[in-house]
């Protein structure tokens, strides 16, 4: 399928938008006339036995492997015999900073595994506290676990789907040392604002920005505010590569300890000791392969392009899907100057549904052939953290109160995240939003339609 004609600017298309208003898109009551494709009989949803909206569509596949352009450099890596870590991984690397704009990358395994190195090279651990969103995947709490340090985390504001900075300093204790901001579905955090915070506390930055490749705040890419930034290149990312990750810094001597951590602990750069000397730090062994820099580096030509085109297209969606009641389009700060959009993120309010709860509004949607789920579940209430805690480990430096499971819990309730994962949050994939205009149009017109159509759903249900 051939993407959105990006025949104008993203910011030309957001102004012509803004400058019209709700004006400039006629009202969804009209949208069976105007949407392309669109099947003119909206009386019965498809999950009742009516025609869907959406019909023998194959959406945009993932991930995209051009054989023609993309498997030269690969086959000439796997010719040459030289599949571990060396010259593609440094140009990667190389090319992910430049992208990025920072000074240096490291890539590794994956990751988690990049969160993982960066906590351990500033020392964060035992006894330290870790402010993080419980609106995420599952790796940017993990992480803080496997270091030994408590998560602490902050509710969200819905509405963008971020850590709410408004939350953050009621939590801050004599025992906080970083906080993660992560810039989940790829949409970016309030940074200017949770820097601000992290310099007055003196806390460490550790940016999550696993799904948020190219992100921009003020036009400088997320994953270069913080001390570091950690990225992902896992297979359903928007830069795939089967596994991968990377981390992003200015700091030299801690990109160095990095370095050394993913290579067993060997001497590098300022990470130096006598020659002959052998392994001088505790490490272990992270380090990327040539194929894998191979297959990164043919998916990050595609990036920019993929990436206009998800803005456009998720822009385009939002304007029409904002005039459903009921429905609540994502929120970027003021200052984002564009998104990843990992994922496409509206709120459904049931309420404006006439009661239809979001696990039947789900089941509609798809049935009209919308790719679409309800997204996380609640990270703070995971039995993993209650496992950490009942380890022989944490029974070993934590004193019991600090073990208290209820007593966490109390602590760390976030009822807005609660409402966001129960009831209200619902994704669209980003490989959709590679699609065409039409297409959106008719993500649009299966919303209204089950919209117009909720008597009958309830009944149903």
């Amino acid at each position: 399928m051939e993407p959105m004609k990006l025949d104008f600017t993203r910011r030309e298309f957001i102004k012509k938008n803004s400058l019209a208003g709700a004006g400039a898109i006629v009202g969804l009551s009209s949208a069976g006339k105007l949407f392309t494709g669109f099947n003119p009989d909206t009386t019965v949803p498809a999950i009742l036995g009516g025609n869907p909206v959406i019909t023998n569509h194959k959406w945009p596949s993932w991930p995209i492997w051009k054989p023609e352009v993309d498997e030269k450099r690969l086959l000439e890596v796997m010719r040459s015999g030289v599949w571990s870590r060396n010259k593609v991984v440094a140009e990667f690397e190389e090319k992910w900073a430049k992208l990025i704009g920072t000074k240096r990358c490291l890539s590794m395994v994956n990751g988690t595994n990049a969160l993982n190195t960066s906590l351990a090279q500033f020392e964060i651990g035992w006894g330290d506290e870790v402010l993080v969103t419980p609106y995420t995947f599952i790796a940017s709490v993990s992480t803080i676990i496997f270091s030994g340090a408590m998560p602490v985390f902050i509710d969200v504001d819905p509405e963008t789907f971020q850590m709410d900075p408004e939350k953050i300093e009621e939590k801050i204790t004599s025992n906080t040392k970083a906080i993660i901001p992560v810039h989940i579905l790829g949409l970016p955090c309030d940074m200017d604002r949770i820097m601000k915070i992290a310099r007055k506390h003196n806390l460490i930055v550790i940016e999550d920005a696993c799904q948020a490749w190219l992100a921009e705040i003020d036009n400088k890419k997320v994953g270069s505010f913080g001390n570091a930034g950690c990225f992902s290149f896992q297979n359903s990312k928007n830069i795939p590569m089967g596994e991968g990750g990377a981390i992003v810094s200015d700091d030299e001597e801690f990109m160095d300890r990095c370095y050394s951590y993913h290579n067993y602990g060997n001497p590098y750069g300022s990470v130096a000791g006598e020659v002959g000397a052998g392994t001088l730090r505790i490490g272990t062994k992270l380090r990327l392969s040539e194929y894998q820099a191979a297959i990164g580096l043919a998916q990050m030509e595609r990036l920019e392009q993929q990436t206009e085109t998800r803005n456009l297209n998720a822009t385009y969606l939002k304007s029409l899907i904002g005039q459903v009641k009921g429905i609540t389009p994502y929120r970027l700060y003021d200052n984002v100057t564009r998104a990843a959009f990992h994922l496409f993120p509206f709120l459904y309010h049931k309420d404006d549904f006439n009661g239809l709860s979001r696990g039947k509004f789900l089941e509609a949607l798809r049935a009209e052939g919308v790719p679409c789920s309800g997204g996380y579940s609640e990270l703070n209430k995971m039995p993993f953290i209650k496992d950490a805690f009942s380890s022989r480990f944490f029974r070993k430096f934590y004193p019991e109160s600090s073990l208290d499971y209820k007593a966490f819990l109390e602590k760390n309730q976030c009822p807005r995240n609660e409402k966001l994962c129960k009831e209200q949050a619902v994704w669209i994939p980003q490989n959709v939003l590679l699609g065409t205009k039409t297409d959106m149009e008719n993500i649009a017109s299966a919303i209204e339609k089950v919209s117009k159509n909720t008597d009958k759903l309830r009944a149903r249900s």
